[in-house]
């Protein structure tokens, strides 16, 4: 029988090269309960960048259906969002943060990491329209910030980046919807 420890997740998750997603979709199937989680999350953090980028994939997959198993993990998401990270890992974090119950002072925190991985050239595209994508799921639950990711659409706008531009053009549609 299989063990669902962190060493058989990071096996799994390990090998290969940035491109795949490995083993990522059959770790999501073998995490039963909270236990299971905790190991992989450990795995986010893993000094291998393999490992680290595939356990954030399956985290976000996974917390997107149970967003309670992520609850317990709130305080290292929200310290790991105002660390440096490998920008594979970062776009995770980004669609992990909206998934949080997070209080006003910690709103308004990811509100300006979020805003900052948007605005940031230098990273990734992937990050930049996930972060944007994060700060637009942000609005739903805090309204008050409506003016200020309207100017950030336009400013992110004028870059002219396609990927950027069709997320915001699905945002502006969604706005309507």
């Amino acid at each position: 029988m299989f063990c669902n420890c962190m060493q058989n997740f990071k096996t799994l998750l390990a090998g290969g090269d940035l491109r795949s997603i490995g083993n990522s979709n059959k770790v999501v199937n073998l995490v039963k309960g909270q236990s299971d989680f905790d190991s992989l999350i450990k795995l986010v953090f893993d000094d291998d960048k393999l490992v680290a980028m595939r356990a954030a994939d399956a985290v976000q997959k996974i917390s997107v259906k149970n967003p309670l198993l992520l609850a317990a993990h709130k305080p290292e998401i929200l310290a790991a969002s105002a660390t440096p990270l490998q920008k594979e890992v970062k776009w995770h974090i980004a669609q992990l943060i909206p998934l949080l119950c997070l209080n006003a002072a910690e709103l308004r925190m990811m509100w300006e990491i979020l805003q900052q991985w948007a605005l940031d050239a230098s990273n990734s595209r992937i990050v930049r329209v996930n972060a944007l994508q994060a700060l637009f799921d942000l609005t739903k639950i805090n309204p008050c910030n409506n003016i200020s990711f309207e100017r950030l659409l336009t400013k992110m706008e004028r870059e002219n980046v396609p990927s950027i531009n069709a997320r915001i053009k699905r945002i502006r549609h969604l706005q309507v919807l």
